[in-house]
């Protein structure tokens, strides 16, 4: 059985108010564009056509190469978006699904039973129904004694009674290819809005002898859908909850779940344990028995097994097994951090490679640098990377201390086993078991201050005068 989809994606979504076309606001992290192409992919459909309209530049970028484009000049309505996706709906094609771009939360299980349904019963379309607790603004559908859809009433066209129905028309159908393309071919925009509705083709169907099969929705949060940002947040709301469930279920521990945050694109091991506060965005990878948090947000970031971070932030970066991270600590893109490593309070690191077992205690900056294996990185020591106009690299060779209040002025390079005292300022390369030191001669004056407090107080006094002088 050949299968195809037509997705309507055409309106811009005025309502959000927003520059961003509506599909492309995210839910969890993706697209809501992206959300329905991976349940479609899930679905195993032979054919996906997606239907743009205004703004829709974007739209096509987002699913380039994952689905073919039909383009709707004019928004006439959800009958006439289907007429401009026909043409590109595979003459093989037995079966067509037509659903909608803002409702990201359908799945797979639904479409294909939606599918199954009318294959089975060789109906000419079936109607994804449900059963709501608030039904204002929607579409009420009624069945007739054998079962099938006998009308359905849009609410201004209801009467009090018929509004009092909770069973609803979600806008999802599964058809038969050419009954579609007869049924649609019959629309007229016989209405105020002057539009063609794809309502109306159940009701020509209905006229030909082909009545519309109801199929109910078991999850009524799968239809969910976003015409503003309040419908943003609740459709956002509903899809952390699945993602923060399944988690649970295959083995992640999370001590709030209510508090914990994960992008639908994140990847988690068995074992790992959220604390309050975790976000996880992006294409973020926890490895098996590490803890995350509390209150740290890591996005596209590698994290080994059995690593601890807590209380920071990453970007784009890799942390290695059994390595510990914060609290405070900031990594920034292109941190390479190795295993077993320690970066300690209010460390930022940026663009550089951290070796197994280097320390990174405290207050300290790493940048464009290249630190060993086994390497002790002071309190205050920071890579002087950027001379105003250009970023050099700073490169200290495995097993070497760097002494507290280090200044590594780049390009800069230190051998294996060097020794840099505290407090000095680095400025030229130094090889294997290098002793480094570079600090200015002290001078100490015995009782000088006592001294010069007593000179000041005298010269400012009455009876000293100003030796300024007038």
């Amino acid at each position: 059985m050949t299968r195809s989809a037509i997705v309507l994606a055409a309106g811009h979504g005025s309502r959000m108010k927003s520059q961003k076309h509506k599909v492309l606001h995210e839910v969890c992290g993706k697209p809501m564009i992206l959300h329905i192409l991976d349940t479609l992919e899930k679905t195993g459909l032979d054919q996906v056509i997606v239907v743009v309209g205004q703004h829709r530049e974007k739209v096509m970028e987002a699913v380039a190469g994952r689905a073919d484009i039909a383009i709707q000049e004019e928004q006439l309505g959800t009958g006439h978006a289907v007429q401009a996706a026909l043409p590109h709906v595979r003459e093989d094609a037995e079966s067509v699904v037509v659903l909608y771009g803002d409702a990201p939360l359908i799945q797979s299980e639904t479409l294909e039973q939606l599918f199954t349904v009318r294959e089975e019963a060789q109906a000419a379309v079936s109607v994804l129904t449900a059963d709501v607790a608030d039904p204002t603004g929607l579409g009420r559908v009624f069945l007739d004694e054998a079962g099938f859809v006998s009308k359905i009433v849009e609410e201004k066209d209801a009467t009090p009674d018929e509004r009092q129905h909770h069973v609803i028309n979600t806008g999802i159908y599964a058809y038969a290819a050419d009954a579609l393309r007869r049924s649609v071919a019959q629309l007229r925009p016989d209405n105020a809005q002057r539009e063609y509705y794809l309502t109306d083709t159940l009701a020509i169907l209905r006229k030909d002898g082909q009545p519309a099969i109801p199929v109910a929705v078991r999850d009524v949060d799968e239809i969910a859908s976003v015409n503003d940002r309040l419908q943003l947040a609740n459709v956002e709301r509903l899809c952390r909850r699945r993602i923060i469930e399944g988690w649970l279920r295959a083995g992640v521990t999370m001590v709030d779940p209510d508090s914990t945050y994960i992008d639908a694109t994140v990847q988690l091991a068995q074992d790992v344990t959220l604390l309050p506060g975790t976000i996880l965005k992006g294409q973020t990878v926890i490895g098996a028995f590490s803890e995350i948090g509390p209150n740290t947000r890591l996005t596209d970031v590698v994290v080994g097994e059995h690593a601890v971070v807590q209380y920071s932030v990453a970007v784009d970066s890799r942390i290695g097994a059994g390595t510990q991270v914060g609290p405070f600590a900031y990594l920034r893109p292109g941190s390479d951090v190795g295993e077993r490593v320690k970066v300690g309070d209010f460390v930022e690191i940026k663009n550089s490679r951290i070796g197994n077992d280097t320390k990174v205690s405290h207050l300290t900056y790493v940048g464009d640098a290249e630190i060993g294996a086994n390497v002790n990185v002071g309190c205050g020591v920071i890579t002087v990377n950027y001379d105003g106009e250009k970023k050099h690299k700073t490169v200290v060779g495995d097993n070497s201390f760097v002494g507290s209040n280090v200044n590594l002025i780049a390009p800069v390079t230190i051998g294996e086993g060097a020794y840099i005292v505290a407090g000095t300022s680095v400025t030229e390369d130094a090889g294997d078991d290098a002793f480094v030191i570079g600090r200015v001669p002290q001078v100490t004056k015995p009782n000088y201050v006592r001294a010069w407090k007593a000179r000041k107080k005298s010269a400012t006094s009455p009876e000293g005068g100003d030796s300024r002088g007038h």
